[in-house]
């Protein structure tokens, strides 16, 4: 009988924030590939695309004109996943196994910049504070409407991800229920800071500070890691240090540290294999139900599914789907190769040589 190494033996890891377990296969790493290459366009984009319905001053699907923004610019989704309309709804107890309830809320579009070519990595420090600037707005917008109690903020990156246009842009889906990953996070959150009196993000940032081995980058305001738990091969968070509970409580300086992170790790992500690195991230911080909510403590997931090059990605088959999520390689294998990457993009890296 052998004793555990956690860098080689399989295990499973505790997500404290989905009250989940993942399977770590570390052996299986070495194992050769023989699976799925995926297409990577090498296609260079244009500053501006005419027939782009994100561009500046273009016709969108339902016939209306963008204006000539300069800057990050929202509108309201032409294909919204939920509607404003308030529809009158008796629930049917009688009915055991076909529950269902109307769902009102609101869905928009954040354009980054004008530029049709320039993804967060590729972007001016100035130009991602806009865009955390207009987060910030849209938060305090949505979540002030009465009916509005969870407002989410993410962006699907690349194709692979599901994205429909290469225009850089994000989402923002406001909704009047709790979405299920929001809602077991609450819970395990505030069960937390019922027992404790302190954050669980925040003891958790400063366990992760002190072993060292999965921090990626680290500023006076915010680290970005691969947690204990990622279920994706390069998958982090980026978590303030501050027990601060949603974006709008930003000091003018945690908008600047913010916008220095999301760049660097961004640029680390494209580095890593020489790509417009693919991902799904998104925001969690307090609902807007208007409770105070001293539970909750702003992090930031990215989920990208890349797994050994830019054609090569994992897929959630299998026994994850019937069992529990699994990765091979370590999370500590992960987050020492991303903080390996350099914080020049390689497109600069080339221009500069």
């Amino acid at each position: 009988m052998k004793n555990f190494d956690i860098n080689e033996d399989p295990h499973r890891r505790f997500n404290p924030l989905l009250n989940e377990w993942v399977l770590v296969s570390p052996h299986r790493a070495k194992r050769p590939w023989q699976g799925q290459n995926e297409t990577i366009s090498a296609e260079t984009l244009p500053k501006y695309d005419p027939t782009c319905y994100l561009c500046p001053g273009n016709v969108r699907a339902n016939g209306s004109n963008n204006p000539a923004y300069d800057s990050s610019y929202v509108f309201e989704n032409d294909f919204a996943a939920m509607k404003q309309d308030e529809i009158i709804f008796e629930e049917d107890i009688k009915h055991t196994f076909f529950k269902a309830k109307p769902e009102q809320g609101i869905s928009r579009v954040v354009c980054f910049s004008p530029r049709h070519d320039l993804t967060l990595p590729e972007m001016e420090l100035k130009a991602i504070e806009t865009i955390i600037k207009t987060w910030q707005k849209e938060y305090t917008d949505l979540g002030n409407i009465k009916y509005i109690n969870h407002v989410q903020i993410f962006e699907n990156k690349g194709s692979v991800m599901g994205c429909s246009n290469p225009h850089p842009h994000g989402q923002i889906w406001a909704q009047s229920s709790l979405p299920t990953q929001v809602e077991k996070t609450q819970l395990s959150l505030k069960s937390y800071f019922d027992k404790n009196h302190t954050t669980l993000l925040e003891d958790y940032v400063k366990a992760e500070l002190k072993a060292g081995t999965r921090i990626v980058i680290e500023n006076d305001h915010f680290v970005a890691l691969v947690p204990f738990w990622a279920i994706w091969p390069y998958e982090t968070m980026i978590v303030s240090k501050r027990a601060v509970n949603k974006i709008t409580n930003f000091t003018a300086e945690e908008v600047t540290a913010y916008a220095r992170i999301l760049k660097q790790l961004t640029v680390k992500y494209d580095n890593l294999f020489s790509t417009s690195f693919p991902y799904s991230s998104g925001i969690h911080q307090s609902p807007t139900d208007g409770l105070e909510h001293p539970e909750w403590h702003f992090h930031m997931h990215f989920y990208p599914p890349l797994l050994r090059s830019a054609t090569v990605k994992k897929f959630m088959v299998g026994y994850e789907m019937l069992g529990e999520s699994q990765r091979d390689i370590t999370p500590e294998k992960s987050a020492e190769i991303l903080r390996q990457q350099p914080e020049i993009h390689y497109k600069d890296a080339v221009n500069l040589g």
